[in-house]
C-alpha cells in the first residue's frame, strides 16, 4: 500500500506515474518535526535493520552507518567517506526482523540521510518544507520495490546490441581510432558491439561538432562501422559553448534556451569548451529544442549515445575567478604563513561546482522561475528525457541506447546509466557489485560500471577480475581516462582469458536479456540482496559481497588481489559452475552453508539455484550473430522449463517467448 503526504508547494518532478491521493493524516514510522529549513523525519532502529536502496552511493548494499547528501556531484574519488555521486536516488527500505517499509522522499534539492552515523539508534532525514513524501508499507522487500517500481513507471528497454561489449576511452576521436579498435578486436576473435567516441571526436569539444580531421564524414564512419558489426556511441555533454561562431549556441540565444541569472542575463560557466551556456532542461520548449539537436548524427546512422557532465559539472564561473583573484591578491607573495597556505588551496579549490554559482541561475518550469538550489537535482533526469524525446520524434518506432552519468528517479524510464569516472581499485569492483541492487530497486536496470576503473592504471589481473563481474551486468563496458595505461583487452598478456570472459558473456545473453525483460515487464529487479530472497536468513541478511541474479543464479565475484577463491554463504542449496570459457567449465554441487570456493585467476563462478537451468548460446563475435546462435540449457539435469523472451531487438513490437523445456537442442549441458 503506498501512501502520499504532501506539505507546503512541492516541485512537480515527474518521478511519480502513478496519481494518487494525498493523505492528511500523520506519517507512520517517523516522528516529524520542523527545522529552520525544512523538515526532519526521525525513525528509531532496531538492532538488526538493515537499510536497502539509495540508488548510486558508496558503503555497503546495507546503507546503515553512513550519512548521504542526495546533491548530485562531480566527484571522481569514490571513498567511503563521500555523501554525494552523480545522482540521487532517494528511495529507501527499512527492513527489521519485525517487517519492512519504504520511503520516497520527492525532493529534487539536497536531502541529508543520516542513517545510524550521529546515533547507532536512530535515522533522520532532513528535507525541504515543499516536499512529497510516499510510504509505502505491507509485504516483503521485493513486493515493496515493485510497488515502488509501479509508482514510478516501467524501466528503459535498450536494444539488443546494447548487451553487447563495448570498448571506450577518453581519447577516442574518430574515424582512424575506430577502424584500429575494431580491428584488432576482430583480428583476435575478441566479441565486440560498440565503440565509444569521448569529447575528442568534437570540434573545439563543443557539442553537436565534428572535427574535421578525425571525422571528415560521419555517415561513412557509421557505414563502415556497421559493416563491421560495431556501433558508435558520442558523448553528448550538458554545455554548450557561449562562442557566437557555434551553431548550437546561437540557435539557443534566438530560441532563449538557457537558464538565466537573476537579472535576466544568460548564465555562463565553464566546462570543456571554455565558458558555456546550458540548456533549461526543465522548460518543455528548452527541451524540445536540446533533443531535436540529435537529429543530424541520427540521420549520419548513429543509435547510441551517453550524455555526460550533466550534473551539471562546471569547473569555474567568471565571478568566481575573480573572487579566488581577490583572496590570493590578499597574500603576501614572498612567505606565505600556514593560514595563507590553506586560503590559497581553498580559493582554488572552490571554482568547480560552487554552491554561489548553482545559487545564481533560474529555470522556467511552465512559467515559473525556480532557483537552481531547489531542484538541483532534476538536472541530469531532464537531459536524459529531453534527448530521448528526441529520438522519439525523429523515429519513434526504434529503440536507441542512451546512458547518463547523472540522474534522478524517473529518469530510468528514459535512458539507463553508468557509475561515473571510478578508478582501477580493487575496491571498486566491490562498489560496483553493492551499487547494483540499489539502482535496480530505483528502475535502473540497464547499468554497469567502468570496467578496469577510469582513473589511474588498470593492471591484468584487476581487469580479468572485473571483466568477471561486468559478464553479468546489463551495461558491459571498458571505459578509462586519456593519460592512463592503454586497457583494450589485446593489449594484456592475459588476452585468452579476458576473450573467454567476454565470449562467456555472449553465451550468457539470451538468459541476461530475458530476465532483463521479465523484471521490466514485472517490475521486478535483475539483481537483489541476498535478503531480498532469503529473509528470515540473519547470514543472507548481512551478506555484502554476493547477488540473486534473475530468477535461477545467485553471482560472488572475486574482488581481492591475488586470490586463488573465495568465501561464499549459499543461502540453499545450489550448483557452482566454474567457467573458463563457454566450452570450458566444470560443476560443484554445494549444500546451505559458507564455503571456500576455488576460483583461479581466468575462472569465473556462477551459482545456480537448484532444479534450476538457464540458455546459453554457442558464443559468437557480435550481436547480429549471436541472435541466431543455437541455444541450449545448462545447470541442473531433470530441471523445470525456462521461458526465453525473444523480440526483434530494436522496435518496440511486443515480445514473445519460447519454453525450453531441456528435450532436443536445447537439452541440458550439465
Amino acid at each position: 500500500m503506498i501512501t502520499r503526504y504532501d506539505f507546503g508547494a512541492p516541485v512537480s518532478t515527474g518521478a511519480a506515474v502513478l496519481n494518487i491521493t494525498p493523505s492528511h493524516g500523520d506519517i507512520p514510522h517517523f516522528q516529524l518535526e520542523e527545522t529552520g529549513e525544512g523538515l526532519r523525519l526521525s525513525c528509531p532502529l532496531e538492532e538488526d535493520t538493515c537499510l536497502f536502496g539509495l540508488g548510486e552511493t558508496v558503503w555497503g548494499i546495507n546503507k546503515r552507518g553512513h550519512i548521504y547528501r542526495a546533491w548530485n556531484t562531480d566527484e571522481t574519488t569514490h571513498t567511503e567517506d563521500k555523501k554525494s555521486l552523480y545522482s540521487a536516488h532517494n528511495f529507501l527500505i527499512v527492513s527489521s526482523p519485525s517487517g519492512a517499509f519504504g520511503i520516497f522522499v520527492d525532493d529534487p534539492g539536497e536531502v541529508i540521510f543520516d542513517l545510524g552515523a550521529t546515533s547507532l539508534k536512530r535515522m533522520t532525514i532532513d528535507c525541504h518544507k515543499d516536499v512529497t513524501l510516499y510510504i509505502i508499507e505491507g509485504g516483503s522487500c521485493v513486493e515493496i520495490c515493485r510497488e515502488f517500481r509501479e509508482l514510478t513507471g516501467p524501466s528503459y528497454v535498450p536494444p539488443y546490441w546494447a548487451f553487447g561489449y563495448i570498448q571506450s576511452r577518453w581519447g577516442y576521436a574518430g574515424e582512424e581510432d575506430v577502424s584500429r579498435v575494431t580491428r584488432l578486436h576482430r583480428e583476435n576473435h575478441i566479441p565486440l558491439d560498440g565503440i565509444c567516441l569521448d569529447i575528442d571526436y568534437m570540434d573545439r569539444f563543443r557539442d553537436f561538432t565534428l572535427n574535421p580531421k578525425t571525422v571528415p564524414d560521419l555517415k561513412k564512419m557509421v557505414d563502415k562501422a556497421r559493416k563491421d558489426r560495431v556501433h558508435i556511441i558520442p558523448i553528448i555533454d550538458a554545455g554548450i559553448p557561449a562562442n557566437p561562431d557555434d551553431a548550437t549556441y546561437l540557435s539557443g540565444i534566438e530560441n532563449d534556451t538557457f537558464v538565466k541569472e537573476e537579472n535576466g542575463e544568460v548564465f555562463r560557466a565553464a566546462v570543456w569548451p571554455g565558458l558555456s551556456c546550458f540548456p533549461d532542461f526543465l522548460s518543455p520548449r528548452a527541451s524540445a529544442w536540446f533533443g531535436d539537436r540529435y537529429r543530424p548524427l541520427l540521420e549520419a546512422g548513429i543509435d547510441g549515445f551517453w550524455n555526460d557532465m550533466n550534473e551539471p559539472s562546471l569547473f569555474y564561473s567568471a565571478k568566481g575567478i575573480r573572487k579566488a583573484w581577490e583572496s590570493l591578491r590578499q597574500l603576501n607573495e614572498e612567505n606565505i604563513d600556514t593560514d595563507g597556505n590553506w586560503r590559497m588551496h581553498q580559493a582554488a579549490g572552490s571554482l568547480a561546482n560552487s554552491m554561489e554559482d548553482y545559487r545564481s541561475f533560474y529555470h522556467d518550469m511552465n512559467g515559473t522561475r525556480v532557483n537552481h538550489e531547489r531542484v538541483h537535482n532534476l538536472y541530469g533526469f531532464g537531459m536524459t528525457r529531453a534527448s530521448r524525446e528526441g529520438f522519439d520524434r525523429f523515429d519513434g518506432s526504434k529503440r536507441y541506447l542512451l546512458f547518463s552519468r547523472s540522474s534522478y528517479i524517473g529518469a530510468h524510464r528514459y535512458g539507463g546509466m553508468w557509475m561515473g569516472d571510478n578508478c582501477a581499485w580493487w575496491s571498486h569492483i566491490k562498489l560496483n557489485l553493492q551499487m547494483l541492487p540499489g539502482l535496480n530497486m530505483c528502475g535502473f536496470l540497464y547499468c554497469g560500471a567502468d570496467i578496469g576503473g577510469f582513473g589511474k592504471d588498470t593492471t591484468p589481473d584487476l581487469l580479468l577480475r572485473w571483466l568477471q563481474l561486468g559478464i553479468f551486468t546489463p551495461l558491459m563496458r571498458n571505459h578509462t581516462s586519456i593519460g592512463t595505461r592503454q586497457q583494450e583487452i589485446y593489449q594484456f598478456e592475459c588476452m585468452d582469458e579476458m576473450r573467454n570472459m567476454v565470449r562467456l558473456r555472449y553465451a550468457l545473453i539470451p538468459y541476461l536479456y530475458s530476465e532483463y525483460m521479465k523484471a521490466v515487464q514485472s517490475s521486478g529487479m535483475l539483481f537483489r540482496p541476498l535478503a531480498f530472497d532469503s529473509p528470515d536468513d540473519p547470514m543472507a541478511r548481512h551478506t555484502e559481497d554476493q547477488l540473486m541474479l534473475g530468477g535461477e543464479c545467485m553471482i560472488a565475484p572475486v574482488y581481492e588481489p591475488n586470490a586463488a577463491g573465495r568465501t561464499v554463504y549459499v543461502p540453499e542449496r545450489m550448483l557452482v559452475l566454474r567457467m573458463r570459457s563457454p566450452e570450458d567449465m566444470d560443476a560443484e554441487l554445494l549444500e546451505k552453508g559458507t564455503h571456500f570456493v576455488r576460483c583461479a585467476l581466468g575462472e569465473v563462478l556462477l551459482f545456480l539455484r537448484e532444479g534450476c537451468a538457464i540458455p546459453f548460446a554457442e558464443p559468437t563475435e557480435s550481436t547480429k550473430e549471436a541472435r541466431k546462435a543455437p541455444v541450449h540449457m545448462m545447470g541442473w539435469p531433470f530441471s523445470k522449463p525456462y521461458l526465453l523472451y525473444l523480440d526483434d531487438g530494436v522496435s518496440y513490437a511486443p515480445g514473445w517467448t519460447t519454453l525450453l523445456d531441456g528435450t532436443g537442442e536445447d537439452g541440458y549441458a550439465l
